[in-house]
């Protein structure tokens, strides 16, 4: 599976390249959908209609652009630099997170999401 998807928001977009995993299934069973950002450092997280439980290779630190789902949060988060738990200039998530794939260029593109923004994701 080779699955891309379109996250929008009112400055931009990017795109991302999605795994073979349940909660990825999950997500595209969901999609399309939209949400309010927040922000937490150089993270952007939102709520998506998803329940997914923790997959075994689930991680709290990961690359830049990496897409990622927050199990508690029922989330998607993407985090795109140091976080306020971090250690230097890792990307360092509150908890540990299922991951889904990977942004496909650029993912400091998400510093010009603002907090309150309307987020859309969407199968491509």
């Amino acid at each position: 599976m080779n699955t891309r998807i379109r996250i929008s928001w009112p400055q931009d977009e990017l795109a991302a390249t999605l795994r073979d995993t349940p909660t990825v299934k999950n997500l595209l069973a969901a999609l399309p959908c939209e949400s309010l950002a927040q922000t937490w450092g150089d993270e952007v997280y939102f709520s998506v209609p998803v329940n997914s439980a923790l997959e075994k290779d689930a991680r709290q630190v990961v690359e830049p652009g990496t897409v990622c789902f927050w199990v508690e949060g029922r989330s998607l988060a993407l985090p795109f630099g140091p976080t306020p738990v971090s250690e230097g200039d890792e990307c360092r998530l509150v908890a540990r997170v299922n991951i889904l794939g990977k942004i496909d260029f650029d993912a400091k593109k998400l510093k010009t999401v603002k907090a309150g923004d309307r987020v859309r994701v969407e199968k491509i």
